[in-house]
């Protein structure tokens, strides 16, 4: 989606939106029309590494140097890392942008989504930010359809229980890609030695 700015979406995007929608041109083009107004309103110019830069400097996110077992980009998540009020909201959602153009840009020939892991270590109510799991909700359903191929919830606190149980609804059927892992599941099942993000080691 690189490609797809505030003018007509290319032609990539177009058959991505009917595919997620079943061919219903109907329905893909309300889809479609409503991912560009907010492409339109969010980001009208492609987001470089400087526009995100303080957010990133968080910590928080970033794309992984190498792809999962599947051949996946990943995203990696350290929820610990996002305070809910410390910085704009805007920012936090220009960052899970960028990862998301950066890791679909990425993407090996034949591969069509990503990996994210979200680190709960270290998660507690300060972390817990609604606004932002909405947006993310929205992100999923709305603008990139079906790119997520996988959630990976990395050693969940027990505090994170009651959190879930508010948004898992949310998710409707996407609720089925999430699974929650613990590091040695993580290492094994999804990297090799060599590719495995340094801190999962």
């Amino acid at each position: 989606m690189a490609d797809c700015k505030a003018g007509e979406p290319d032609v990539a995007t177009q058959q991505w939106f009917l595919r997620d929608r079943k061919l219903d041109v109907e329905e893909a083009e309300e889809k479609l029309t409503r991912m560009m107004e907010w492409r339109r309103d969010f980001m009208p110019a492609p987001l470089t590494d400087a526009d995100v830069a303080e957010e990133a400097a968080t910590g928080k996110a970033f794309l992984h140097s190498h792809t999962d077992v599947n051949g996946r980009p990943v995203i990696v998540v350290r929820a610990a890392r996002h305070i809910t009020g410390a910085r704009p909201l805007d920012e936090s959602k220009r960052l899970c942008a960028y990862l998301l153009e950066k890791g679909i840009a990425s993407m090996p020939e034949g591969t069509e989504t990503l990996l994210g892991i979200f680190d709960l270590r270290g998660f507690g109510h300060r972390n817990a930010d609604f606004g932002f799991v909405r947006f993310l909700v929205d992100v999923f359903f709305l603008y990139y359809p079906k790119r997520l191929g996988q959630v990976l919830m990395l050693d969940a606190p027990w505090g994170f229980a009651p959190g879930w149980e508010v948004v898992k609804p949310w998710l409707k059927k996407y609720a089925a890609l999430v699974r929650f892992v613990s590091r040695e599941e993580l290492r094994k099942e999804f990297f090799t030695p060599e590719t495995c993000p340094e801190e999962f080691k």
